[in-house]
């Protein structure tokens, strides 16, 4: 027992000066199933890569779909934004909340996205996304979706 709390007690310790930036902001727009704008009052739009989750290309089969099922979500709406990083295209990279719902775990729940392995390990939403593929709900209505890292491979990114 005083093992796991010292174990927890070096988590919190290491993990105290590694907060995420965390900010409330207005979504401006949606551009896709994974990827939105967001305003903090009169500042310029920033725009946020949704973490953990990958949904359709808008070219792609239910790309479209996917959008208008986050836009339904988030589109004018406040949201809290938990800032990981910056991708290469220097989007943020974060969690966007209303609440306390986490938007890239109800778009896996939905259907709308996947939540993709990385080095070897299921995602954060592997349950959700199973769930949704058992159920056939959003793009798990086809038999065989393509991930999206496989179509931007095999076509490259919409234009």
């Amino acid at each position: 027992m005083s093992r796991l709390i010292l174990l927890l007690s070096m988590t919190l310790f290491l993990n105290a000066g590694a907060r995420a930036e965390t900010f409330d902001a207005e979504v401006t727009r949606v551009t896709d199933g994974d990827t939105v704008w967001v305003r903090v009052g009169k500042d310029a739009p920033q725009q946020v890569r949704l973490r953990d989750i990958d949904a359709p290309e808008i070219c792609q089969p239910r790309g479209r779909e996917a959008r208008a099922a986050l836009a339904a979500q988030v589109l004018r709406r406040q949201v809290t934004v938990v800032v990981a990083t910056r991708d290469e295209f220097q989007r943020l990279i974060a969690q966007l909340r209303i609440g306390r719902t986490d938007v890239g775990a109800a778009m896996v729940a939905a259907g709308w996205a996947w939540s993709p392995q990385w080095q070897q390990r299921r995602g954060p939403y592997a349950a959700l996304q199973s769930q949704a593929q058992a159920a056939r709900r959003g793009l798990w209505q086809d038999p065989e979706p393509e991930p999206p890292k496989a179509f931007r491979q095999r076509m490259g990114r919409c234009h």
